[in-house]
């Protein structure tokens, strides 16, 4: 008779690890970490830690634990031997991460904000009556006035106290006080100083003809040539003006878009640099320059107004069934 003993499934069990316990019994159910994971929600690292005996996903003691009993009972199994075997791995010393507090700053709630406003008024209005009550100890109710030619006391820096006079203002003598009395009547006729006003008007004036007829030749000249120059240099500025128009009207590097409804408008120039990009909104112009030729994509294009070198484009007639234009224009 043999004295060979068959070992104990339950001694088996207790000399192999929790986690290949786990992993054994998950093999021969056919289930993957994924599955196990899913079903206790937890990560699946979480779960490939557990089967390696690595616990850097779970630091806290407690946890391990209940997700050891969690994954054997998921598997059907006795949770007592898992547990066992991780008892005996650990020792009885699991050393548990301290998990330091945090600290949570909660913003002033709305009473505290009011106290605050009541405090700061409060000390304001402090201040104002320490004001007041150092300027009634100063012996003066008002501080005194424009008008108030009243002495006023001084304190001087080696404590002795002088009255202050304001001057008095300088007589001032009436308009006419100092010119001399009129002449008496007569005086004036004896001196040779007035004249007959009925003689003066009587009398006709001698005037030099030929100085007339200078004044009266040169002076229609010299308006008529101002009026010239004014007329000539208005003509000229709007010739210029003129010029100008017709030349910005006809240069084939402007567009001038009028957009009477809403249009998204995007238009590239020959340097594939876009010039103008977005929603326009109606009532809303746009003036663009760039290189010819240009590649428009104009949307809602019977709403918009294209002149170029002067001329109006038709964006009707290029726009599709969609009521976008999309063309080159300037080839």
């Amino acid at each position: 008779m043999s004295d060979t003993q068959t070992p104990d499934p339950a001694d088996t069990a207790f000399s192999a690890s929790p986690g290949e316990q786990l992993r054994q019994e998950r093999e021969t159910q056919g289930l993957s970490i994924t599955e196990v994971a899913g079903a206790l929600n937890l990560r699946p690292a979480v779960i490939r830690g557990l089967e390696e005996d690595s616990y850097e996903e779970v630091p806290v003691a407690a946890y391990r634990r209940g997700y050891l009993r969690a994954y054997a009972n998921l598997l059907g199994i006795d949770d007592q031997p898992v547990l066992a075997a991780y008892r005996a791995r650990s020792g009885g010393d699991e050393a548990e991460r301290k998990v330091s507090p945090v600290q949570v700053t909660r913003p002033p709630t709305r009473l505290g904000t009011w106290l605050f406003r009541l405090v700061t008024l409060l000390v304001i209005a402090g201040l104002i009556g320490l004001t007041l009550m150092w300027w009634q100890s100063r012996g003066g109710n008002e501080p005194p006035g424009v008008g108030d030619s009243s002495p006023v006391a001084v304190d001087g820096l080696d404590g002795t106290t002088s009255t202050i006079s304001e001057p008095e203002a300088p007589e001032v003598e009436a308009p006419g006080a100092s010119l001399p009395p009129l002449p008496e009547e007569g005086e004036g006729e004896d001196m040779g100083l007035v004249e007959d006003p009925a003689a003066m008007a009587d009398e006709p004036a001698e005037v030099d003809t030929d100085t007339a007829v200078a004044l009266a030749d040169t002076e229609p000249e010299g308006v008529d040539e101002a009026a010239g120059e004014d007329t000539a240099a208005a003509e000229a500025t709007d010739d210029e003006a003129t010029v100008e128009e017709e030349a910005t009207a006809a240069d084939p590097r402007q567009l001038e878009l009028t957009f009477n409804e809403q249009s998204w408008t995007e238009i590239f120039d020959a340097n594939n640099e876009r010039i103008l990009v977005g929603l326009q909104e109606p009532g809303t112009t746009a003036s663009v320059e760039g290189e010819p030729p240009f590649r428009l994509t104009v949307g809602n294009a019977t709403g918009v107004e294209l002149i170029w070198a002067g001329d109006s484009v038709d964006l009707g007639a290029r726009a599709g069934a969609n009521n976008v234009a999309r063309f080159t224009l300037g080839d």
